[in-house]
């Protein structure tokens, strides 16, 4: 049974949080593979002089870490989203088929039209996870009951098994294409500019509005779906909308960074621990979590293997797995 707490300890644990992500970010923006003074750093965040130094801070971390902020809030909101939709605590983002699709468009997008910057990728994988999660929601949909939590999950996991043969034989057969999908499907926030950040960032930003504006009917439909249409919630349209907003923040987040994994699953299970299963705090406390986590890999990434480093997919995978692991253990995971 989870214990009711009450709003100000929410709000506190809320504020430890953003004190967290703030020293986090200060932390992704001073630590790199180029060692830079913190005092340095902190000068050249408010004076540009066009060192080398300079050009590293403001071109570099400045851009990977606001692209951190805005992936990590984005997957952390969307697996909260999916598991309060589909009531099952091991829904990840993955699961309308946003991965599947996003690498099924740029691995075409790479093979058919010779697509090769971060800014192709970008529109491709949005275009492919939007698609996906379409065709996912109008298989689900189909009969009487319609989009049920159990239909959509279904009709994802044959979608993403079907798309993913599409890219396995395409990527068996053209060694070219395959280099370039590979560099993309293992996760990483290096390698992005400012122009990146500015395609995806409305995306994610009308994703997250979307998604909050859902906590109140995803209370409701947490007590069922009689119960939830009793307090004046509307299921069909509930569902549309989450969708929707799963496939803004996922898509948007999969096809600037790639398929990073464990965040979405992970970070909504310890929002709840700290807040209950209140949505209107599950969702922001996911928002701000799920940027710690994903920042926090990405530093750790670039100081294990200086003066090269580890991509964040690859953290977040060891790292997400014995958390997730020992979450199982602690705590018995219920049905939302």
């Amino acid at each position: 049974m989870t214990l009711r707490r009450s709003t100000p300890t929410r709000a506190a644990g809320l504020l430890v949080a953003l004190a967290a992500l703030a020293l986090v970010v200060l932390l992704s923006i001073s630590v790199g593979a180029k060692p830079i003074p913190p005092h340095r750093v902190w000068e050249l965040l408010f004076h540009d002089d066009g060192s080398q130094d300079a050009i590293v801070v403001h071109d570099l971390r400045i851009p990977r870490t606001v692209l951190g902020l805005l992936v990590g809030a984005a997957l952390g909101v969307a697996g909260a989203l999916m598991q309060a939709l589909t009531r099952n605590p091991l829904a990840d983002p993955g699961l309308l088929g946003i991965n599947a699709g996003a690498a099924t468009a740029i691995v075409l997008g790479v093979a058919l039209l010779g697509v090769t910057s971060a800014t192709g990728y970008v529109w491709f994988g949005f275009a492919g996870a939007a698609l996906a999660s379409v065709i996912v929601y109008g298989i689900g949909a189909q009969g009487r009951s319609g989009a049920t939590p159990v239909r959509l999950a279904l009709a994802g996991t044959a979608v993403t098994a079907a798309l993913g043969a599409v890219v396995n034989g395409i990527t068996i057969v053209d060694t070219r294409v395959l280099e370039r999908y590979r560099f993309w499907v293992v996760g990483a926030l290096g390698g992005h500019d400012t122009d990146t950040i500015r395609q995806v960032a409305p995306f994610m930003v009308v994703g997250l509005l979307l998604a909050l504006a859902l906590a109140r009917p995803l209370n409701a439909l947490a007590l069922g779906e009689d119960a939830g249409r009793a307090l004046g919630a509307h299921v069909g349209r509930t569902r549309v909308a989450g969708a929707a907003a799963v496939t803004l923040l996922c898509g948007a987040a999969t096809a600037a960074a790639g398929p990073i994994v464990f965040i979405g699953l992970t970070v909504p299970h310890v929002a709840r621990a700290l807040c209950g299963p209140d949505q209107r705090w599950v969702l922001p406390y996911s928002a701000v979590l799920a940027p710690v986590f994903l920042l926090t890999a990405d530093v750790l990434g670039r100081v294990i293997d200086r003066p090269g480093e580890i991509e964040v997919g690859v953290v977040c995978a060891f790292l997400g797995g014995p958390v997730f692991v020992a979450l199982i253990r602690r705590r018995r995971i219920a049905q939302l």
